[in-house]
This record gives C-alpha cells, structure tokens and sequence, in this order.
C-alpha cells in the first residue's frame, strides 16, 4: 500500500495524515467541509516544528512530509488511486452508513475501507454492503502520531485478507496493532479505561480521595509500571515464582473486589460538577488548548524513552 485517502479531518484525522505521511504514503485529504481539509496541512506543519524542537530525530525534512498531503477537491478524486481509507467523520451511525454506501461504490475494488470509530462496530454500518468484506474498523489512541496503539475490530463478514493487510499496513507505517478475534463493546482500550474509570469515579464519589489524588494514584504509582509493563506482565513480576503464585495468593481479594464494584453506577450530574471543579482548580478551561499541547509534548518525549527501553530489552 502506497496511496491513502483520509476520510474526515477532526483531531483524530489530521494525526493520521501525519502518521501516513511520516511513513512515506502520499495521502488525498478529503472533507466535506474543504477548510477543515486545509487545516490539515497547517496541523501537520505545526506537530512536525514541535517535534523538531523537541530534539526527536526526523527521517527526513518536514517539507518532503508535507509534500506528500493534498486535498483532494471530491470524495471520487481522493478515492481514485487509493489503496487504503482511512474515515475518521462524526460517531453517528447514520452518517457512517451513508459515507460507507458511498465509499463501497466508488473507492476501487481492491481498497481496504477501515473506520477509526472509538466504539461503533463496522457491522452497524456496512451490513448490507457489496464490498462488506473488505470494511474493518482499525481504531486508534488519540492521538495517533504519538501513541501507536491501534485496534482491528473485524465484523462478522470481514475477510480475513482484510484483516491481515490493514494489520501489515498499520506494522509498515510505525503503529502498535492488536487484532481482536471479534466485535465487542467498546472494543479493547475504551474496556479496560471504562473499568478505571468507575472505579475512580466510585472512590471519589464515596468521600474515599478526591480526583487529584485518584489521578497521583496513577501518574506516581500504577502508571510509572504501566508505561513499560502491561498488568498480566506487572502481576507475573510481583510474586517470587509468577503469575500463577500471585493468582494464588491474591486472586480472592481481586474476586471480592470484583464482587463490591459490581454494582454499576451512572455519572451523576453533581458527581461530574465535583469532580470538574477539583479539575478546574488545577487547569482553568482557557488553558485546555495549552494543556494538550503540553500533553503531546510529554507524549513524543516518551514515546522516545519507550523505544530505548525497547532497544535495551531486545524487544
């Protein structure tokens, strides 16, 4: 694959066209708002000079990635040669089936036609389809130009070459995919999240801490593990002889745990008002922007560590 059509320019898209940029593909940039296409190219210049004053080490000068970014002035011109779609418009699945309708009819046979939906299943909006085998949902971590996670969600009619090519493409290209077996809520990452999450809502609704040290409980104790280890490879290294020793030793208190966080909860209006309260205290609403920016900072720095760390374990 060589030839990109980025379908939907919000945040999420627009790191994407870096990220297939950077990796050499030239990208059709289409929207239907042309402008928002446009801004396409002002982020990519701007994420490209902040990494630059970061120090990380580019393969090649901004300007030759750059060149690679056009905005297509149809859906059918930036379709034409494309051997891979990649749609990033609004979570609305009536929009997603009308876009696909139309993605199915135009886009060359061969084209892999994937989604970066965060929770819809392909299969809620291309059953029907006469190309259905070749949709897929390949989602991934916002934003993608700095954390490569992305997951394969196949529908039941997805093929299995359609699977193994957008999973090559997303190796080729410098992301981290992981192929799920089958369609399910919320796919992998919004689970696992969507667990701490109740959790950390819970703690501070019951009077337990409140949000800013629920957050410190993360970014200076779990979190310091789970920038390099995953939790299976975190419990494996807590007891003497390994996972199955900690299982033993710790699994009926994870059990009753389970048992006590049952009981599912609603965000409760004043449950979020509390807790954004404590968060404004922290960052003030007008210095979100600024906030982010420091957030891709941090991001691109570690993203560096992790690859020496890589290097150093061999892996």
């Amino acid at each position: 694959m060589t030839r990109v059509a980025l379908v939907g320019t919000g945040v999420v898209g627009g790191s994407w066209a870096l990220v297939f940029a950077r990796a050499g593909l030239e990208v059709a940039i289409h929207d239907a708002d042309a402008a928002a296409a446009g801004r396409v190219i002002d982020f990519a210049r701007t994420a490209l000079a902040d990494l630059a004053a970061q120090g990380i080490a580019a393969k090649e000068p901004a300007d030759a990635v750059l060149a690679r970014l056009s905005v297509a002035p149809s859906l059918e011109r930036a379709l034409e040669t494309a051997d891979h779609v990649q749609e990033s418009v609004p979570e609305r699945v009536e929009i997603k089936r009308a876009l696909y309708r139309t993605l199915d009819a135009v886009a060359p046979a061969a084209t892999v036609l994937a989604s970066s939906t965060s929770g819809l299943p392909a299969s809620a909006f291309t059953e029907g389809l006469a190309g259905r085998a070749r949709c897929v949902v390949a989602h991934p971590i916002n934003p993608p130009h700095l954390v490569p996670l992305v997951e394969i969600v196949p529908a039941p009619w997805t093929a299995p070459e359609t699977v193994e090519r957008t999973t090559a493409l997303m190796r080729a290209i410098g992301q981290s995919p992981i192929r799920l077996r089958r369609e399910i809520n919320g796919f992998v990452v919004n689970r696992l999240q969507s667990a701490l999450l109740a959790e950390a809502f819970r703690l501070v609704e019951d009077g337990v801490v409140d949000a800013d040290e629920v957050d410190r409980a993360m970014t200076d104790g779990l979190g310091l593990r789970w920038f390099f280890l995953g939790p299976f490879q975190t419990i494996d290294l807590n007891a003497k002889d390994g996972v199955a020793e900690y299982c033993r030793n710790l699994g009926p208190m994870y059990y009753d745990l389970a048992r006590e966080q049952a009981d599912a909860r609603e965000w409760n209006a004043a449950l979020v008002a509390r807790v954004e309260s404590e968060l404004r205290r922290t960052v003030p609403a007008d210095a979100l922007p600024a906030r982010r920016s420091w957030r891709d900072r941090v991001l691109a720095t570690l993203g560096t560590v992790k690859q020496r760390i890589a290097q150093e374990a061999g892996g």
